[in-house]
C-alpha cells in the first residue's frame, strides 16, 4: 500500500509565487461562480504578454505597438540566397 505524502510544515501557506518585475502585485483569484478576478486590468496584462511573450503568429506583424519583432530563420536564409 502506498504512503501518503505528509504535508510540508516548513512552507508558509500563504506564500506567494514569484513574478516578473512588472508584475509585482499581480493577484489572480477565482470566485465561488468560476469568474477570474485580477489585481491588475486586462489591458496591462495584454500589454505585458506583447512585450515579453513571443507569439510565433505574430511575428511578422508590424502593427502592434512595443512588440519586438525577431526575424525567423527562414527569412534570414531566403535573403541570404538572394544576396
Amino acid at each position: 500500500m502506498a504512503k501518503k505524502k505528509q504535508p510540508d510544515s516548513a512552507k508558509p501557506a500563504n506564500e506567494k509565487p514569484r513574478v516578473h518585475k512588472d508584475l509585482d502585485g499581480f493577484d489572480i483569484q477565482i470566485n465561488s461562480f468560476g469568474e477570474i478576478t485580477t489585481s491588475f486590468d486586462m489591458d496591462r496584462i495584454n500589454q505585458f504578454l506583447n512585450k515579453n511573450v513571443d507569439d510565433k503568429k505574430l511575428r511578422d506583424r508590424e502593427d502592434i505597438p512595443g512588440r519586438k519583432t525577431k526575424k525567423s530563420k527562414a527569412k534570414k536564409t531566403e535573403e541570404e540566397e538572394e544576396e
